[in-house]
């Protein structure tokens, strides 16, 4: 018997007592069972989950109803190609930016049961495909397929082909998960996440200015030349091989759909490689010398509470701050706003066609690090739990992490703003856009502290690509674009103002937007946290069960 065939987390050579027959309906009725228990936990849970699922559903049908629209278009092979080759770059990054992941599909947690490599990455597979992500994906390709699919022979490669591009996918994130499973999951190597971080944010904004000149371009055809490249290439294959078939190149769309055959064969020899060494190698990559200068690092702590307020606000925010300075997760996030806040507004001015108004992005992207304030303290919020008596305490608690953020956010967004209006040459309207920024910071700062308050959920330290614990997906997504929601709703006075101006021509009091939009900020800011006081000291057991859950 070869090491690959050895029981995972066993010694080679030993044999396994509970071998891999119905080894794949086990994990997927663990992964019901999972969701099925995390849902139990509450009723908002459950609107929460079946919200997310019911928006999921209906833009997936949206966009199958647009897919099937393109059936017939000389263009629309060039379009779904396009489009499996960003679902595939979706699957590869998208769990280190937004909640995913669960207990079934975390390698780490495998460790002690004797199971065989092979049945378990054909478990660890299906029990993938359960979920809302794999569901709209599967509709995504389905419409793909449908848009290209003629005649018999298209009709039968378009069978093959979609499930096809879906297992790619799947397998493609779990190969490239658990092969970075140890580096992510160390202190210095999760901190290199925040470069990953970095380059596809920059990646998101290229696909989102490729879309703006293709609506420039006038038509499909555009997509003509890079789509003939990638085509060829898996699984964006699969789906060219029903287009290929259609237009009676078998041989083609034969080579096409075998290259994606090929793709997921190796992916999955990848994956159980990558799997074998992180059950069976030692770990050293957390192995680390003391450091010998903790005094000196002490010191400087002091010097950093030197500047802060006396008081609970100060320790507070120092607390906050080092969360950014230290927490990969955090800190990821912090670099991922940070770069797109400046990237937007600045590709759009660059290219001669952006509006001063694309800097108010940057205050969007830095007021989200206000939500979930209290689960990126993990289980440690018990500590500050201890320290909550009363609502006023709740209130200083979340002044100070409101602060924290708007020593970074407030002159970032004042940097920002400058930069572009010196670039677009729009000096007068600095001021407008401005007091637009200052609004809408103040707005997320308010709904990201009612957000805290009644919406928490763990943030786990466990998983590299886990950005929320099983069961709490649909409530962090309600957490944020209702939070977003409701911000965009606060600034609406500012937003008819400026706009009300504008249409009676009285750009001469514009100027006027700059103060007034600080001082609705503020307000609407100090609104919020009042409002979110009381509520965080009346739920603090909730509160720490719900971030305490990863």
């Amino acid at each position: 018997m070869s090491v690959l065939d050895a029981p995972v987390g066993a010694a080679p050579g030993r044999d396994s007592t509970s071998g891999g027959e119905g080894l794949v309906p086990v994990f997927v009725r663990l992964k019901l069972t999972l969701l099925r228990n995390g849902l139990r936990q509450s009723a908002g849970r459950r609107a929460a989950y079946i919200t997310s699922l019911v928006l999921a559903l209906l833009i997936a049908a949206g966009q199958l109803i647009a897919l099937i629209a393109l059936r017939g278009n000389a263009h629309a092979g060039s379009l779904v190609v396009l489009l499996a080759g960003l679902l595939a770059v979706g699957w590869t990054v998208m769990p280190l930016f937004f909640p995913s992941g669960d207990e079934t599909l975390d390698p780490s947690r495998l460790v002690m049961l004797p199971l065989r490599p092979r049945p378990l990455i054909a478990a660890l597979l299906m029990a993938s495909l359960v979920g809302i992500g794999p569901l709209f994906t599967l509709c995504l390709t389905a419409g793909s397929v449908i848009a290209v699919a003629q005649g018999a022979a298209g009709a039968v490669f378009a069978v093959v082909a979609a499930p096809l591009t879906l297992l790619v996918c799947v397998a493609l994130t779990r190969a490239v998960a658990t092969a970075n499973t140890r580096l992510l999951t160390s202190r210095k190597g999760r901190d290199l996440a925040v470069l990953s971080g970095l380059l596809i944010a920059v990646g998101f904004q290229v696909v989102n200015f490729g879309a703006q000149r293709l609506g420039r371009a006038g038509g499909l055809s555009a997509l003509d030349p890079v789509a003939d490249v990638v085509r060829w290439l898996p699984p964006a294959s699969a789906i060219g091989a029903v287009d290929s078939a259609s237009q009676g190149s078998y041989g083609q769309a034969a080579v096409q759909l075998l290259l994606s055959v090929a793709a997921l064969l190796a992916l999955l020899w990848l994956w159980q490689r990558s799997l074998v060494k992180l059950m069976t190698a030692p770990d050293g990559s957390t192995l680390a010398a003391a450091e010998p200068n903790r005094e000196k690092a002490g010191k400087g702590g002091s010097k950093l509470s030197a500047l802060l307020p006396q008081g609970r606000t100060g320790p507070v925010m120092e607390r906050s701050l080092r969360y950014i300075a230290r927490d990969p997760k955090t800190k990821a996030a912090w670099v991922t706003a940070l770069a797109i806040g400046l990237i937007v507004p600045m590709l759009n001015a660059l290219q001669g066609t952006g509006s001063l108004y694309f800097a108010c992005f940057a205050a969007g992207m830095l007021g989200m690090q206000m939500y979930n304030q209290f689960g990126q303290d993990t289980s440690a919020f018990w500590m500050v739990a201890l320290t909550i008596s009363s609502t006023r305490d709740a209130y200083l608690e979340l002044r100070a992490r409101a602060l924290a953020l708007l020593l970074i956010t407030l002159p970032y967004t004042i940097v920002v703003t400058v930069v572009t209006a010196a670039v677009l040459g729009d000096w007068e309207a600095l001021p407008e856009v401005m007091g637009l920024s200052f609004a809408m910071l103040g707005a997320m700062l308010a709904t990201g502290a009612v957000a805290s308050a009644n919406f928490p959920y763990s943030i786990p330290q466990d998983g590299a690509f886990k950005n929320v614990a099983p069961g709490q997906a649909g409530l962090a997504w309600i957490s944020i674009f209702g939070g977003m929601i409701s911000a965009a709703l606060l600034c609406a006075p500012v937003i008819t103002v400026t706009i009300w101006l504008h249409v009676a021509d009285m750009e001469q009091w514009l100027w006027l937007l700059l103060p007034a939009g600080a001082v609705y900020g503020a307000l609407i800011s100090w609104a919020g946290l009042r409002l979110a006081a009381p509520r965080t000291a009346n739920r603090l057991p909730e509160i720490l069960a719900a971030v305490s859950k990863g």
